[in-house]
């Protein structure tokens, strides 16, 4: 099975930390890993008609499918541990509603939990998971 790609803005903290939230809840191994700002982001999304240099979205690439704002968000969740697969009934909610409010905090996401110099360096630990 090829592991599900979670591309994300990888000097935004809200979006670090985005992910540093879904490793330690991801005890499948199931997710992988690349900053928006990296060549394996322009290598596979390109191809599938997305622009990597629209950081105002975390996108997820699952089977060969592109998901982005907060259907990818919910997707993510539903693979989640814990009760965090239960969000994913928030799929039923029209996604122009669901949109419209992951556009106003990615928005304001600098302003609010601020932004790094450079992309994440995931420790040896985490290495793996990252792909570049």
């Amino acid at each position: 099975m090829q592991h599900p790609i979670i591309f994300f803005d990888g000097v935004c903290n809200l979006c670090t930390g985005s992910v540093k939230f879904v490793i330690k809840r991801d005890r499948a191994d199931l997710f992988r890993f690349a900053p928006l700002q990296s060549d394996h982001a322009v290598q596979h999304l390109k191809p599938n008609g997305v622009n990597p240099n629209t950081l105002d979205s975390i996108i997820l690439l699952e089977n060969d499918i592109v998901y982005t704002q907060s259907t990818a968000a919910l997707r993510i969740a539903r693979h989640l541990d814990g009760a965090w697969p239960l969000l994913y009934a928030l799929i039923i909610i029209p996604a122009f509603i669901r949109d419209g409010v992951y556009r106003q905090i990615a928005k304001r996401r600098y302003q609010l939990w601020g932004k790094e110099e450079s992309c994440i360096i995931p420790t040896p630990a985490l290495k793996a998971k990252f792909l570049s």
